[in-house]
């Protein structure tokens, strides 16, 4: 059992830690204030290879995997600047295409993964499905060779900084012959709808947006996704008709994982600025706050909460990059749970450790909290995954 990361990694994390300081906190605020996106932080954590360290090497990337990019997502955050785009971009969208599209799509989209030059959005949450894909309401039919595409998606990240959105959509499956027997007759029975995922240009015909305001300081945007008759060529299809479930499945696992080394970074960043004010604030000429426990048990807490989530994320990227699937859906799920917990607790209690000042934009903890509540909500609440981990880990019956 080794919990030290690889030479390699290490030197990882302290390359991104001195880029993302470099930015900073007050960059990303002033940026979201702004109505801006953090293109120049993207730019170079692209230009450095950090976006593309979990692409394999033939094309640009840097051949490493989940565990990489986890490091990335965690160190950035941990100085102030948490990019969703980071999970939704890199973590779902290049690790669909790498592991399930073909070999046309992996060599058109891989090497712009790699260098962060390309942007991929992901749509699975409907406003009545949520992102249950067994409910979805956006359906894929043929069109001669091609497909068209009706349907609508909610809260998609960064469809204003995407080139494409990988949609999850459904599409007919070939139906067989309806089981014979008294009053079931001979006839074909109804098609049944399987998942499948295409690549949507931002600009085809027929796809429109719509921003959603939100209580969230972040330069990455939120939108609406209406699609009326899109047409797409047959290559938009990753991988094949019967590809959409394990290249949904491939997705969902990172994105947990990288949420949840996103919000490691977030707790940690929150815990730095609250213990460096609380080391050196006097109040009546006596000790600093920090010396009194009503102050520091509480982040010490925090400190606790937030270094066993981080264990778990590593555990989760190590099984996943192991090709251990299932122990990683477990794994994944559970660290996403712990680290948005551990990131609430840290922000609430930094916040309340500065006092007055943990309400102002120049202390920079308040302006996370929109952040760290979403992070319990999305992409799959708390409640859904205590589901999950009493179904599959308890063996308790479904309660829905």
């Amino acid at each position: 059992m080794d919990f030290d990361l690889t030479a390699e990694q290490e030197q990882l994390r302290a390359a991104v830690r001195a880029l993302g300081n470099r930015y900073g906190h007050e960059y990303f605020v002033a940026k979201a204030r702004a109505g801006e996106h953090t293109t120049e932080l993207w730019a170079e954590a692209g230009k450095l290879g950090y976006l593309g360290v979990n692409v394999p090497g033939e094309h640009g990337g840097g051949g490493g995997g989940i565990t990489e990019l986890a490091i990335v997502a965690e160190e950035l955050a941990a100085a102030g600047c948490p990019l969703l785009l980071l999970v939704v971009s890199p973590a779902i969208a290049a690790t669909v295409i790498a592991r399930h599209g073909t070999q046309q799509q992996r060599e058109r989209f891989l090497p712009g993964f790699a260098d962060g030059s390309l942007k991929v959005a992901f749509a699975i949450t409907e406003p009545e499905a949520g992102s249950n894909f067994h409910r979805l309401g956006t359906v894929a039919r043929r069109d001669g060779a091609g497909w068209v595409l009706s349907g609508r998606k909610c809260f998609i990240s960064g469809v204003d900084e995407a080139r494409y959105v990988l949609v999850v959509a459904r599409i007919a499956e070939e139906a067989g012959p309806a089981a014979k027997g008294p009053g079931t007759g001979t006839g074909p029975a109804a098609p049944r709808l399987k998942p499948a995922l295409f690549v949507v240009p931002t600009d085809a015909a027929g796809l429109t947006s719509s921003k959603l305001d939100m209580e969230i300081v972040s330069p990455e945007n939120q939108f609406l996704l209406y699609l009326d008759d899109v047409r797409l060529p047959a290559d938009a299809l990753v991988g094949g008709p019967d590809s959409g479930l394990p290249a949904l499945f491939s997705g969902l696992n990172p994105e947990r994982i990288t949420v949840a080394a996103m919000s490691a970074g977030t707790a940690r960043y929150a815990l730095e600025r609250a213990g460096r004010y609380t080391a050196t604030r006097k109040v009546w000429g006596g000790r600093t706050i920090g010396a009194h426990q009503g102050v520091a048990h509480p982040l010490a807490h925090a400190a606790v909460q937030v270094e066993l989530a981080r264990l778990m994320v590593y555990k989760a990227a190590a099984l996943y990059d192991a090709g251990r699937d299932v122990e990683a859906g477990v794994a994944a799920n559970m660290a996403k749970y712990a680290a948005t917990e551990a990131s609430a607790l840290a922000v609430d209690t930094a916040i309340q450790s500065l006092g007055g000042n943990g309400m102002t934009t120049e202390y920079g903890v308040a302006t996370l909290l929109g952040a760290v509540r979403a992070g319990r909500i999305a992409p799959v609440s708390r409640e859904m995954i205590l589901n999950f981990v009493a179904q599959h880990v308890l063996d308790q019956d479904r309660s829905y």
